[in-house]
């Protein structure tokens, strides 16, 4: 099951971060935090398409652990940039999603898309099976 559930674990993160990414483009599903939409080529602007574009890729999971990289560049970047010259403690400074959605992309990019996945059916990836020790446990 561990590459079902990495794929949903990709999905379910994807679709999440695609929500940041319209919210500050569109207003959707509700304004952004500032009430303004950003400004045209601005810094938030390209985040914004970043988070769109990036998370629809890693839904269907195509080019995903280049596309991971990148987003989890960004999401360092953000964390450094707008939330930890607020405060030491993640909680304090609203980092905390940031910093996760950074790990969970890095580990994106070391294991891959997991099943369901266009990568697999390009050829970009192998089929994920189960690994020896769960044939093993699975003859019991």
């Amino acid at each position: 099951m561990a590459p079902r559930m990495l794929a949903v674990l990709r999905i379910v993160a994807a679709l999440l971060f695609i929500e940041h990414g319209t919210q500050k483009l569109f207003a959707f599903p509700g304004p952004p935090m500032g009430g303004a939409l950003p400004a045209t080529f601005s810094l938030l602007w390209f985040a914004a398409v970043l988070e769109l574009v990036g998370g629809a890729l890693l839904v269907i999971g195509l080019f995903t652990r280049p596309v991971a990289f990148v987003l989890a560049g960004q999401m360092a970047f953000a964390y450094w940039m707008a939330h930890a010259p607020r405060s030491f403690f993640p909680v304090l400074n609203g980092g905390d999603a940031a910093i996760l959605y950074c790990f969970l992309f890095l580990y994106l990019v070391a294991a891959g898309p997991g099943a369901w996945a266009i990568d697999i059916a390009r050829g970009a990836e192998s089929e994920p099976g189960p690994l020896p020790r769960d044939v093993a446990s699975l003859r019991r």
